[in-house]
């Protein structure tokens, strides 16, 4: 097999459900094929480079093997090489406890009263 449709490529290697939704990814510019916009139909090879943009997150892939056929996703994960960068680690410090002067923000229950009682209400 010497190349096959992108949006086909897409869908085997499990990025998209549907080749309906990586055909509509690749004509809205979600994807990127060696640094160029890619339609639908782009044949793609062994070794070519993409930038697909997923609700998730931005993933750089290397392609491969090719295939048509969707399979299982632990045969759809040998289809790519993924050159995406780790996130940046999060700090888990635990932040300062909320600092509220008395008489800023809400009322308290008992404040509003307070103003409830003198208010005549």
């Amino acid at each position: 097999m010497g190349d096959v449709r992108l949006d086909k490529w897409l869908w085997a290697a499990r990025f998209f459900k549907s080749r309906t939704l990586a055909a509509a990814a690749c004509d809205g510019g979600k994807v990127y094929v060696n640094e160029h916009r890619a339609k639908p139909s782009r044949p793609v090879r062994a070794g070519d480079l993409l930038h697909i943009t997923l609700p998730r997150g931005k993933r750089i892939v290397r392609i491969a093997a090719l295939s048509e056929k969707r399979g299982p996703g632990a045969q759809a994960a040998l289809l790519y090489e993924d050159l995406t960068p780790p996130p940046p680690p999060k700090e888990e410090r635990i932040p300062p406890p909320a600092y509220r002067p008395r008489g800023a923000g809400r009322p308290t229950k008992r404040e509003r009263r307070r103003v409830d009682r003198f208010a005549g209400s």
